[in-house]
């Protein structure tokens, strides 16, 4: 939302609507008070940002029983798996720490001098958090959904395989805070060389190997994985590979 009120502010300043411009502004700033984000989403027992809601992440797929009315002899059927809840939901802090809870920092909304910035980088070169020498995972590796199916088809893409846009987007955050005043711009710069090296290395090197450039990549091997040819997306790493960050 904050990233669309600042698109707004945009387009409605260059087609000249004084007005639109100056609400959109004032949802920005909104959208962006550090104060108010800080309140509603950073979790202090986690240390970091996270969506809060109605949740359990106790949760196994699990093929149902045979119908109670199956007549002997009769062959069973081939239900497929569902989603069985083992602890009932309650209000709480969602503790799955992945991309979803890095986009203040991606969209560059916390404050150079924020102590949250601080969690946020040391989090980020955990090796049993995101970090791995390919670039960033997408879901935490302590994470209870860790590499998990959502549904018995639905493969968990986004529960751990590198995803190139997101690291796009940090390696351009490090970039942003490299360069403004404030007490982590020297770890920022470290941690912007080294992601920016890890992500570009490794999809050169599966090139070189596949031929290909690949939708994703697994977050233990390098490996490409999903879509290939995949110019989408993947192709930022010309961006990054020639510090094109705006």
């Amino acid at each position: 939302m904050a990233l669309a009120a600042s698109v707004m502010v945009d387009i409605s300043s260059a087609v000249g609507l004084a007005r639109d411009t100056e609400r959109y502004r004032a949802d920005h700033n909104l959208l962006t008070n550090n104060k108010i984000l800080d309140q509603l989403h950073w979790s202090g027992d986690h240390n970091f940002y996270a969506d809060f809601g109605l949740h359990s992440d106790n949760v196994v797929l699990k093929r149902p029983p045979p119908p109670a009315n199956r007549q002997p002899g009769m062959p069973i059927p081939n239900s497929e798996k569902i989603r069985v809840v083992k602890s009932d939901p309650k209000y709480q802090f969602i503790n799955a720490q992945g991309y979803v809870s890095l986009f203040p920092f991606l969209l560059h909304i916390v404050d150079p001098a924020s102590p949250q910035l601080g969690h946020i980088l040391n989090d980020l070169t955990a090796p049993n958090l995101l970090w791995t020498p390919y670039g960033l995972r997408s879901l935490a590796r302590n994470s209870k959904l860790y590499n998990k199916y959502n549904t018995e088809h639905d493969a968990p893409y986004w529960r751990g395989s590198i995803w190139i846009n997101i690291n796009y987007l940090a390696i351009s955050a490090l970039d942003y805070y490299r360069q403004i005043d404030g007490p982590y711009k020297k770890l920022s710069g470290e941690i912007y060389d080294k992601l920016r090296k890890n992500v570009v290395d490794n999809i050169v090197s599966e090139y070189w190997r596949t031929g290909y450039i690949w939708e994703h990549y697994n977050d233990v091997t390098g490996n490409g994985e999903g879509t290939h040819p995949f110019t989408g997306w993947s192709a930022l790493v010309v961006l990054i590979m020639g510090e094109k960050y705006h």
